[in-house]
């Protein structure tokens, strides 16, 4: 009988344990920092972000990019005297960027607005590839400045802003 009662409690543990590491796996929580998708996001605006692979141009997305040297100095928009304003990076070799699909796998390439997509082969975006773009162009680092975003970079698509905390 007391094993009965043991039991009862272990698996609503095991339920809730297994819903958690479901719902960890399958969403995550963004914060914006920086000026770069203003007007329609704000530095410290949290975002409720699904992980998928399934994206549409126009869609917010979280991204991971590779800080290339050209990073290691101040972002597009700020000036020497700014620099107490750029986000502390958690992992050097990393940048995570919200930023908003403008063309998918398949879309033709934008050449012209995207400097570094300018001698990109072939006329339409390859697959598993994207490019984004901030909604603050000034201020934003983007595909203008690193190319495509590749499938393996991809975190996943905001679902919605969430209350501030």
């Amino acid at each position: 009988m007391k094993i009965g009662k043991l039991l009862v409690p272990a698996s609503g543990l095991l339920a809730l344990g297994m819903s958690l590491w479901w719902i960890r796996r399958r969403y995550l929580v963004a914060t914006v920092e920086g000026p770069s998708m203003e007007p329609t996001l704000r530095s410290g605006d949290r975002l409720l972000v699904r992980r998928t692979r399934q994206v549409r141009a126009g869609q917010i997305v979280v991204v991971k990019i590779p800080n290339p040297p050209a990073v290691d100095g101040l972002p597009p928009g700020l000036d020497p005297g700014d620099a107490d304003k750029v986000p502390e990076r958690s992992d050097p070799g990393w940048h995570l960027l919200v930023k908003r699909v403008v063309a998918v796998a398949g879309d033709p390439v934008p050449r012209r607005a995207f400097p570094a997509l300018r001698d990109v082969p072939g006329a339409v975006v390859p697959p598993r590839a994207l490019v984004v773009l901030g909604d603050n162009p000034d201020t934003s680092w983007d595909s203008r400045d690193f190319g495509f975003v590749r499938d393996d970079q991809f975190i996943g698509v905001m679902v919605r802003p969430l209350p501030s905390a």
